[in-house]
């Protein structure tokens, strides 16, 4: 029985917050999955890490979040070349800043009125801050959202944790040397604390890739990742080495994934977003975008060696690939990615490609021992394509008309 007025006891409600906290959800609830970029250590290159990922899944098609919640260095403005830019409010919501039509970028390098600047917050206001970041910002449909966290296991990545909701995956960055791996090691624990699943780890200044003969020196040592993803039962997602264009790229906010020609270090970051996008979610399931599902059986990835963006009269000697997302039924191409050629080593180009998605290759000319051994990974190989731009021969074997010629290699 009660007589109509309140307990002492009874829980009073805050009618704003509760709406806030609604408004939070809905919008996490459009959002395919949450990849949190961690680390237990500064200086191992977070950041770049993020950025490059974020934009390497927006170039394969992905609708793409990236969420910079690193208050004290935002870096994130400055890696995509989006310093001075200020997001719009409309109809009372934030609008994140545009990077193109797949990628969406929200960082409180936004908010400060000059890089000079310092944010003195404490923890509170550091969660409000973060808070508002993922419930006021019109998101929209996403199939991830990318957040780059400060290093440690403090405020920021605990507020993420705790806001995100479900799915959400940590990608874990370290270098090699032990001491950047102990750090590491205390964020995955972290992670696991909090009921957080790591997906993975990525050893970044993996090596310096030499400009010159394109050899790898082991600056840092190596195998750090690798050892940690073993000791405490996660994968290895991918080793980037260190790459002088990485510094180049970072100082005129091109992300180094996009860098011409390509690099050692941007086919790294392809080869860890196919495996973030293979990896299983914690049902089990994998992982497929909210705007792909339907399309899933009809998608073919189709891998051309390039030399000078046309089709190398032979796979093996080329200085690229170019890798084509299209729907098969459609017959029309969703997306395009460059990838450098991995050193020319036997057996390991269709393993390479394999790894990487490849359905289809097109070359000029291919040895039958190679052509074996794409079929031992199921890639169906087509010979005598005319040395022509890619995305020409690529567009007329889809409609049908790709005239081919003798096989220019068939030794």
């Amino acid at each position: 029985m009660t007589d109509g007025c309140s307990s002492p006891h009874s829980v009073q409600t805050d009618p704003e917050k509760d709406l806030k906290n609604e408004i939070l959800r809905g919008r996490m609830e459009r959002i395919g999955e949450k990849l949190l970029v961690l680390s237990g250590k500064g200086g191992v290159g977070k950041s770049t890490v993020a950025a490059n990922l974020a934009v390497a899944l927006a170039a394969a098609g992905r609708r793409v979040g990236l969420l910079d919640v690193d208050v004290h260095g935002p870096s994130i403005p400055m890696l995509l070349g989006l310093d001075g830019r200020r997001p719009e409010v409309i109809d009372d919501a934030l609008q994140p800043v545009r990077v193109n039509e797949h990628l969406a970028v929200i960082s409180i390098g936004f908010f400060l009125p000059d890089e000079r600047a310092p944010v003195i917050w404490r923890g509170p206001r550091k969660f409000g801050a973060i808070k508002q970041f993922l419930g006021d910002v019109e998101w929209g449909p996403l199939d991830y959202l990318v957040v780059d966290s400060p290093p440690g296991t403090g405020d920021e990545p605990l507020a993420v944790a705790e806001l995100v909701g479900k799915p959400a995956r940590a990608v874990i960055v370290t270098t090699p040397q032990e001491l950047a791996v102990a750090d590491v090691r205390r964020c995955v624990s972290f992670c696991r604390s909090l009921g957080l699943e790591v997906a993975g780890i990525v050893e970044n200044m993996s090596g310096l890739s030499c400009p010159h003969c394109g050899a790898l020196i082991d600056l840092f040592k190596s195998g750090g990742g690798a050892r940690l993803a073993q000791e405490v039962g996660t994968v290895l997602l991918g080793t980037v080495p260190i790459d002088p264009a990485a510094v180049r790229c970072g100082d005129a906010g091109v992300p180094l994934v996009e860098s011409s020609p390509p690099t050692p270090a941007a086919a790294a970051f392809a080869a860890i977003v196919a495996a973030l996008t293979t990896t299983a979610s914690p049902a089990g399931q994998a992982v497929v975008p909210a705007d792909a599902q339907h399309l899933e059986k009809s998608m073919l990835t189709i891998a051309v060696p390039l030399d000078d963006r046309q089709v190398s009269a032979h796979f093996g000697h080329c200085s690229a690939f170019a890798l084509y997302e299209v729907d098969e039924a459609a017959r029309t191409t969703q997306s395009k990615t460059i990838l450098a050629a991995p050193p020319h080593e036997p057996g390991l180009l269709p393993r390479w490609l394999h790894e990487r998605g490849a359905n289809v290759i097109i070359a000029g000319g291919m040895g039958r021992r190679a052509q074996d051994l794409f079929a031992q990974q199921g890639i169906r190989v087509v010979t005598g394509a005319p040395a022509q731009p890619a995305d020409e021969v690529v567009a007329a074997f889809l409609a049908g008309t790709l005239q081919v010629g003798a096989n220019v290699c068939d030794h």
